[in-house]
C-alpha cells in the first residue's frame, strides 16, 4: 500500500475513534445528570410547574374549569363523567398534575415530552395519551422497549383509559382523575 493510503486510513480511524469517545461522554453525562424536568417547565411559565409539582390543587383546577366550555357541542355531558386532569401517583414526579384540555400528552425521556420521565425503564418517546371523538382518553404505547401497562396488562393497541385506572411506565404510575 502507498504511504498516502495508510495516512488516510489512519486519519479515518482516528476520526471514528474520536466520534466514539464524544458519543460515550454524552451518554455518560446524560446518565449522571439526568433530565431536568423543572428547568424545562420554567421556560414556559416560571411559577406554574413548581406549584403543580408541590401543590396540585389550585392552579390546575382553574384551567380545567375553563377548558371544557370551549370544547364545543356535547361539553356538558363530557364534563360530568370525563377526567379533567392527569396525576402522577408514583415515581419521581409524584404529585405532578397536568390539566386535560383536549391536547395530546406525550410521555418519555425526551426533553420535548409533555411529562419528562427521569426513569431508566422509560423510552425517549414511550407513550401518548390523547382524546378521541367521543371524549374518551386513549393511551398508546409508541413502540417502547419495556412496554406501557394499563391495569397490569401490557398495551399492544391504543386502548381507552377508564377513570382512575393506573397507567404504568417503568416506576411511574399515572392516573386520569376528575
Amino acid at each position: 500500500m502507498s504511504e498516502l493510503t495508510l495516512t488516510v486510513m489512519r486519519l479515518g480511524f482516528l476520526a471514528v475513534l474520536w466520534l466514539f469517545v464524544i458519543v460515550a461522554v454524552q451518554v455518560i453525562r446524560s446518565d449522571l445528570f439526568g433530565t431536568r424536568v423543572t428547568q424545562r417547565g420554567s421556560r414556559r411559565d416560571a411559577s406554574r410547574p413548581q406549584q403543580a409539582a408541590r401543590q396540585t390543587t389550585p392552579p390546575p383546577q382553574r384551567q380545567q374549569q375553563a377548558a371544557p366550555p370551549s370544547g364545543g357541542g356535547g361539553g356538558g355531558r363530557q364534563r360530568r363523567g370525563a377526567p379533567t386532569k392527569l396525576v402522577v401517583s408514583e415515581g419521581t414526579l409524584t404529585g405532578t398534575t397536568v390539566a386535560l384540555q383536549g391536547q395530546t400528552i406525550t410521555l418519555g425521556r425526551a426533553h420535548d415530552s409533555t411529562i419528562v420521565l427521569d426513569d431508566d425503564y422509560a423510552s425517549s418517546r414511550h407513550a401518548r395519551i390523547y382524546p378521541d371523538r367521543d371524549g374518551q382518553w386513549i393511551v398508546e404505547d409508541l413502540g417502547s422497549t419495556n412496554g406501557t401497562y394499563l391495569d397490569r396488562s401490557r398495551l399492544t393497541t391504543p386502548t381507552p383509559v377508564p377513570l382512575g385506572a393506573p397507567i404504568r411506565i417503568g416506576k411511574t404510575v399515572i392516573e386520569l382523575r376528575k
